[in-house]
């Protein structure tokens, strides 16, 4: 007890020592020492990096290594992709050493950019619309790691969508459902945002891929949150994804094909404009596929045609008198009896 008792009066004193020799030091503030510093660093010169579906992108990612440590071939690079709501990571590429592996959808279509020893830069080619995320790189040298994140941004369009079901008839599965099958994916809030900067404006809420409901407001008026609040993206918050229902935020990109109205004789039936597609080796379109011409390519058309999910629309870059008169748009002549022959036809041919 008693070796104790004097460490105890011998801390005291250094303490009362310390405390005269520096009273201007505040008490509560806690002073680290640091004996050495990082011996590996991970940095991403940019935060962002922007491309379109089906080209090709560099993820960047560098690390610095203390000058003083031996080489170690076990040096381990690892890029993993970030989901939506951020609860896990998808495995995209592990590089130790000679030994490289892709996983999943990415296999084969990922390798590192190589172009100097302590380059760790992810190259992705063929781009794919579920390729648009967020992605860590870290790098893991022994006991040290590092990491860093760079978002991958696509060009495309955001565009709302519901099915001849009518709205607020999906649930998140549907609605995921509902995308793919118009060549486009659920969006993201940071896509919605962004075109919601760029113009859009839409009353009715729908899904986002975090699993949130939300729409975007320019004009404010009552009906979609009151006229007196501020332009914005509107917010429902996350919304349980198997019991609510709502429309959905689409997005889609480029595409490798050409879209087109079928020059045809007479109005078609939904069945008949299938068939007329086919016959001209192509399929029907789908309304990502209009969207992305629109936007995209600048495609006008003041001809209303049936698309693949029974809706019949028509892209108008220049507004005019009979087509659309106040803006450039792709109009919505809703989803009519499938057996009425009032309508052409918007084709889509792929290729590789």
């Amino acid at each position: 007890m008693l070796p104790v008792l004097i460490c105890a009066l011998v801390s005291l004193s250094l303490a009362d020592n310390f405390d005269t020799a520096y009273p201007e030091l505040e008490h509560y503030r806690t002073i680290y020492v640091q004996e050495n510093g990082p011996q590996l660093s991970v940095v991403t010169e940019q935060s962002k990096v922007v491309s379109r579906r089906g080209g090709n992108a560099t993820l960047p990612c560098k690390f610095h290594r203390d000058a003083s440590l031996p080489a170690n071939p076990k040096l381990r690079i690892k890029w993993t992709k970030l989901t939506s709501d951020y609860l896990k990571e998808v495995d995209v590429f592990v590089a130790m050493g000679f030994h490289k592996r892709s996983y999943g959808r990415f296999h084969g279509r990922v390798y590192l950019q190589d172009s100097a020893p302590a380059d760790a830069s992810l190259v992705i080619t063929e781009l794919t619309l579920e390729d648009y995320g967020r992605y860590k790189c870290e790098v893991i040298d022994g006991l040290e790691d590092g990491t860093g994140v760079v978002s991958l941004d696509l060009q495309g369009i955001v565009y709302p969508y519901f099915p001849r079901l009518g709205r607020y008839n999906l649930n998140f599965f549907d609605a995921e459902r509902a995308c793919r099958e118009q060549d486009s994916i659920v969006a993201s809030f940071d896509q919605l945002y962004e075109a919601w900067r760029g113009g859009l404006d839409w009353c009715n809420a729908g899904w986002l891929s975090d699993g949130s409901v939300q729409y975007p407001i320019t004009t404010p008026r009552e009906p979609c949150g009151g006229k007196n609040t501020v332009p914005g993206v509107r917010n429902y918050g996350l919304r349980d994804k198997e019991k609510n229902r709502y429309d959905v935020f689409c997005f889609t990109s480029n595409y490798k094909g050409r879209f087109y109205y079928l020059i045809h004789p007479s109005k078609l039936t939904y069945d008949e404009a299938v068939r007329a597609c086919q016959k001209d080796g192509a399929q029907i379109a789908k309304v990502g596929q209009m969207y992305a011409a629109w936007k995209l390519l600048g495609y006008d058309r003041c001809d209303a045609g049936w698309l693949a999910d029974g809706s019949v629309r028509y892209p108008i870059t220049r507004p005019r008198r009979r087509c659309s008169p106040t803006e450039a748009a792709v109009r919505f002549n809703g989803y009519p009896d499938k057996k009425h022959k009032l309508y052409g036809v918007y084709c889509f041919k792929g290729h590789n």
